[in-house]
């Protein structure tokens, strides 16, 4: 009688540890759900950009930003407002759902033109900012191999700890790791290496809030830990789902502006 009993405490225990593997998600499946976290149909807001350098110096842009999801492909517009050297300038970004790669473009008010962010230009850093071009568009799932490291707690919030290494040697940045919340599957905290494994950046999303239940991060920081500048990126004034028109999003927009 004690043997069955024990037998039968061993089947249950193994029973327990067969469904906790099961339950256990994968590095790659975190980061699935974290980048195809609902965002609403369309967005629009304010974006205050303060850059800090090493001697605390700072310098604040405004820009006024929108994007729309049209299904195979989402749309962003982005139009400076403010200071006077970089007024009327424009970026635009699509993204598109296969596994083609962002197109991205800039107008530049001084020269009058609109310039194609080329494959080699989207390392260049963005408008003084620490966030590269590559950093405004979004990163494709497979482009990288992805494993759960550990849960940690940020902010007596439960966390996965994702490292996400390129498959692409040339890319600039050899690793990220990515700290995402286990109830919200929001990144919180990312860390980018450069090509010498050394760390590059960190990116620390200060303050996200629920807007008719999407999860919107209006507070982030880029932190450059080797030159010690950071970008500040502030977002206010959002609103979701208003029904942006989709001929917003195109090159005669950008020179046109708001």
């Amino acid at each position: 009688m004690k043997n069955l009993k024990f037998v039968s405490i061993v089947v249950l225990f193994l029973i327990v540890v067969s469904h906790n593997m099961k339950a256990q998600l994968t590095g790659k499946q975190i980061v699935d759900k974290a980048y195809n976290l609902p965002s609403g149909d369309d967005q629009t807001s304010t974006l205050t950009m303060t850059l800090t350098n090493k001697q605390n110096k700072q310098r604040i842009r405004v820009i006024k930003q929108y994007s729309k999801d049209l299904g195979n492909v989402e749309k962003k517009i982005m139009f400076f407002k403010s200071p006077a050297d970089v007024k009327n300038t424009s970026f635009m970004n699509w993204t598109y759902e296969n596994d083609k790669d962002d197109d991205q473009w800039i107008y530049l008010p001084a020269l009058k033109k609109i310039k194609r962010i080329s494959s080699d230009g989207k390392n260049d850093y963005f408008m003084g900012s620490d966030f590269t071009y590559d950093d405004l568009g979004d990163r494709k799932l497979d482009d990288d191999t992805h494993k759960l490291l550990r849960e940690e707690t940020i902010d007596g919030e439960e966390c996965y700890v994702v490292e996400s290494v390129s498959k692409d040697e040339d890319y600039m940045y050899t690793k990220t790791i990515t700290w995402i919340d286990k109830s919200t599957f929001v990144g919180v905290k990312k860390e980018f290496y450069d090509e010498d494994e050394d760390l590059l950046k960190i990116l620390t999303i200060k303050k996200v809030i629920e807007i008719s239940g999407l999860q919107v991060i209006t507070h982030s920081e880029m932190k450059n830990v080797q030159s010690n500048h950071k970008t500040s990126m502030m977002l206010s004034d959002v609103k979701v789902n208003t029904g942006v028109d989709a001929s917003k999003f195109t090159e005669r927009m950008m020179m046109r502006g708001i």
